[in-house]
C-alpha cells in the first residue's frame, strides 16, 4: 500500500501532466530514426467542439470555481496590486490583479479588451490562451479567429490576464465569442481538446450615458 500510495499524487499539476500524456499519445506518433512521421497533426478546423456544449464564464456565482479559474472577468483594463502579500511597496512574485471597469459591451474604438483571472494554485506551469471570433447573424463564427493571445503562468503564480487586441482601426459592430484554453506547456495551445469554456462580448456604436450622481 505504501508503494502504491507513493505513486499517487493529487492536484492540478498532476492532472495537467496526465492530460498532457494522453493528449500526446492520441495526436502524435514518435517516428523512428530516419523515418517519416506518418500522423499529421490535426488542424484546428478538424477538431472543433461545439461552443454551446462548453461552459460559459460570463455568468459566474461567487465562490463557485469554473475549470481552473477561481474567478475570470472581462474588463476595459487591469491594475496590479504590488502590495498584495506584503508591506506596501514590496514586490511579490505573484502580484494580485484586479479588473478595471468590468464589462461585456464596448465601443469600436476600444483599443484592447482584457480577460483578467485568478486560477487555482498550480503545481506545474500552464499556458492560458484565448482566441476570438465574430459571430454572424446565423450564429456561426468567422472561419478564422480575429486574434489570439497566450500567457504562460508559472507554478507559483495564480493571477494573469489575456489581451484581446483590436483587429483593425476599429472593432466591427456585432457580437463576439472568445474561446478559452488551458494547456500544459509544450502542447498546442489552441487544440479543441484544451478548450475549457467561452466568453462573449458585444461591440456597439456608443454606450448609454452613465446616470449622473
Amino acid at each position: 500500500m505504501q508503494i502504491f500510495s507513493s505513486y499517487v499524487r493529487f492536484g492540478v499539476g498532476s492532472l495537467l501532466t496526465v492530460f498532457s500524456v494522453v493528449f500526446h499519445l492520441t495526436t502524435t506518433v514518435q517516428p523512428a530514426s530516419g523515418a517519416r512521421d506518418l500522423v499529421t497533426p490535426k488542424e484546428q478546423s478538424n477538431t472543433e467542439i461545439d461552443s454551446s456544449q462548453l461552459p460559459s464564464f460570463d455568468d459566474q456565482r461567487k465562490g463557485v470555481p469554473q475549470a481552473l479559474f477561481i474567478w475570470i472577468k472581462m474588463a476595459r483594463g487591469y491594475d496590479v496590486e504590488w502590495d498584495s502579500f506584503g508591506r506596501k511597496g514590496w514586490y511579490t512574485q505573484d502580484p494580485r490583479l484586479k479588473p478595471i471597469d468590468p464589462a461585456s459591451t464596448f465601443t469600436p474604438d476600444q483599443q484592447a479588451i482584457y480577460i483578467v483571472f485568478e486560477s487555482a494554485p498550480l503545481e506545474d506551469p500552464a499556458q492560458f490562451s484565448a482566441q476570438w471570433f465574430l459571430e454572424r447573424g446565423d450564429g456561426q463564427l468567422s472561419a478564422t479567429p480575429l486574434g489570439k493571445d497566450s500567457l504562460e503562468v508559472p507554478g507559483h503564480e495564480r493571477y494573469g490576464f489575456l489581451e484581446l487586441k483590436r483587429p483593425a482601426e476599429k472593432w466591427e459592430i456585432g457580437k463576439y465569442v472568445v474561446k478559452i484554453y488551458i494547456t500544459p506547456l509544450g502542447q498546442q495551445p489552441f487544440h479543441a481538446v484544451n478548450q475549457v469554456g467561452t466568453m462573449r462580448f458585444t461591440i456597439v456604436d456608443s454606450l448609454p450615458a452613465s446616470p449622473s450622481k
